[in-house]
């Protein structure tokens, strides 16, 4: 369900005027240790650019569609200011932050990003993507993944993504 409400997002927002990027690792390239389960998991740093106009909040999902039954989502944060233009490593792990972004709960039950952490084997892709917004989303604290989604379907102006693997 998380997958089909990541996609809705996403074809409902055309992928223009915004580009994702990191500068700890290149679309398809492996995510470093630092940002896993492996090292500190802390966030990596995310760069996405002047938003396109009408932007009044941006937000951040990231998850591991690798896994069945569907994708385990590792990081919710919402209602960054619109005039952001990306975010610094290691993003703390509250429920609120002191510019009023808040983050919401991963499928490991926590708040804030929790890095890559798959099981030996093959690579797991992991996901990154930001989301234009033209307000702020009307949600309760500690929302999911799946409640952020949703909140954000008739609200996405552009999408904008960066996928980066990791394996043990």
């Amino acid at each position: 369900m998380v997958r089909l409400l990541a996609a809705a997002v996403a074809v409902a927002a055309p992928i223009a005027a915004l580009r994702l990027q990191s500068p700890a690792f290149t679309h398809t390239g492996r995510i470093p240790a630092q940002y896993t389960c492996d090292g500190k998991d802390i966030s990596p740093p995310l760069e996405w650019g002047q938003p396109p106009p009408g932007t009044k909040r941006i937000a951040i999902v990231v998850q591991d569609p690798t896994i069945e039954p569907g994708p385990v989502v590792h990081w919710v944060l919402y209602d960054l200011p619109g005039s952001w233009t990306g975010v610094p490593a290691g993003v703390a792990r509250s429920e609120r932050l002191r510019s009023g972004a808040r983050q919401g709960r991963n499928d490991f039950g926590s708040v804030g990003y929790r890095g890559p952490c798959p099981a030996p084997g093959k690579p797991h892709d992991y996901w990154f993507r930001v989301y234009a917004l033209d307000g702020p989303l009307q949600l309760p604290p500690r929302p999911s993944g799946r409640d952020v989604l949703e909140a954000m379907i008739d609200h996405t102006l552009r999408v904008a993504e960066i996928m980066g693997t990791y394996s043990r």
